[in-house]
């Protein structure tokens, strides 16, 4: 079977890979952009997730529990920087540690293995600078070079026969006779696979030519660094225990591979889809979110949330403030400006978050609307998850 996949970050790279595996397929991937990874992908924060917090059941459970197996297998395969280093996941008052208990009956259904409460004495050992009212401890999580694996997969699936088209920005799509046909090329394909991340819905409009279910509107997470001297605040991941409203995170401390410390990201509302900062504005992108029903009614739900959010982005300080809750003794001169990703969060009519992965199959079109963190650790087998439940 011959098949076009659009979208080179990590999750579009991995469908590729596993279906060049298959005998009989010929898979060619075509990237906008002049390399793979440049945006979801290449821009966050490394972290390996386990499964910790979703929905017992959801696609996210299963597939980040199967997927971080997977990646660290494939890592180790393919000498790819990876580290299990764990992380903890902290609560500073009532509320915080009802979630945090919850938090750890979740991680217990989704199979974790190794969880554990803290003593005060056992977070001092493990984050002597870390403030918290009661911490968990998650010992499978880590932090990988995701553009190493991306590069690998990028090299595997044209080693194996397969194509990858850089500069290749998907203009239209021609069916004839239940073959595909991509911007006049005389090439024809049995089956397309959307994975373009931050223009899913859009790609998904263009191609099938029908309404959106959910549209994707873009949340910018920046970062701030750690200074050389202020390295020595954060051993490992530290996590706050975040709302359960919300996939967001919440400000939080990584280690990451090359050994450099990060604070944040914040979830402040984008001013384009592939905007990573306050001066990167698109009119046209802005206004076909920002006159969404979905869009105004998540804004009257949560207007505190996101003018919360969006003081982070304007003012040092405001960021400051939250990353202190977790280590108090970080100071502005600890923190400079570091880089910025940008999230595809759908969201549904009602004005509702989509929380979990969200994939259509549309006559010989298949797209994945929705795909965000975890998608880089359950890649893997998120393409195992496509494969067996759409394709074959």
């Amino acid at each position: 079977m011959k098949i076009a996949i659009i979208g080179g970050g990590i999750v579009g790279l991995s469908i590729g890979y596993k279906l060049q595996l298959i005998k009989g397929n010929k898979v060619t991937l075509f990237e906008k952009e002049h390399e793979v990874g440049l945006h979801q992908s290449g821009r966050n924060s490394g972290v390996l997730h386990c499964g910790l917090a979703y929905k017992p059941g959801s696609l996210k459970a299963k597939l980040a529990v199967n997927g971080i197996k997977q990646m660290i297998s494939f890592c180790k395969k393919n000498n790819i920087n990876h580290e299990i280093c764990g992380k903890i996941v902290v609560a500073q008052n009532d509320l915080e540690i009802k979630n945090l208990d919850n938090v750890f009956k979740i991680g217990k259904k989704n199979g974790l293995n190794g969880l554990k409460f803290l003593s005060n004495s056992e977070l001092k050992i493990r984050e002597p600078y870390v403030s918290a009212k009661k911490s968990l401890l998650v010992p499978e999580e880590g932090i990988v070079d995701y553009k190493g694996v991306m590069k690998c997969l990028e090299k595997q699936i044209k080693e194996y026969g397969g194509s990858i088209k850089l500069s290749s920005n998907i203009k239209k799509i021609e069916n004839k006779i239940n073959k595909i046909h991509i911007n006049n090329d005389d090439d024809e394909f049995d089956l397309l696979i959307n994975c373009s991340g931050l223009q899913a819905d859009i790609t998904f409009k263009n191609l099938t030519k029908e309404k959106r279910p959910l549209k994707i509107v873009p949340f910018r997470g920046e970062y701030y660094k750690l200074t050389k001297s202020a390295k020595k605040l954060v051993n490992h991941l530290i996590y706050p225990v975040g709302n359960p409203k919300f996939p967001f995170l919440g400000v939080h401390f990584t280690k990451m591979i090359n050994g450099d410390r990060e604070v944040g990201p914040n979830a402040v509302l984008s001013l384009k889809r592939e905007g990573y900062s306050n001066t990167d504005i698109s009119i046209s992108e802005m206004y076909d979110y920002i006159t969404y029903p979905g869009f105004l009614k998540f804004i009257g739900k949560n207007f505190l949330f996101c003018m919360n959010e969006f003081s982070t982005s304007l003012l040092k300080s405001s960021f400051l403030n939250k990353a202190k809750i977790l280590i108090p003794e970080l100071r502005s001169e600890d923190i400079y400006s570091g880089p910025a990703g940008v999230r595809a969060q759908a969201i549904k009519y009602n004005g509702e978050l989509h929380m979990d992965f969200e994939v259509i199959r549309k006559n010989n079109q298949i797209h994945l609307l929705n795909a965000p963190s975890p998608a880089a650790t359950a890649s893997l087998s998120i393409a195992d998850y496509v494969i067996e439940n759409y394709i074959t």
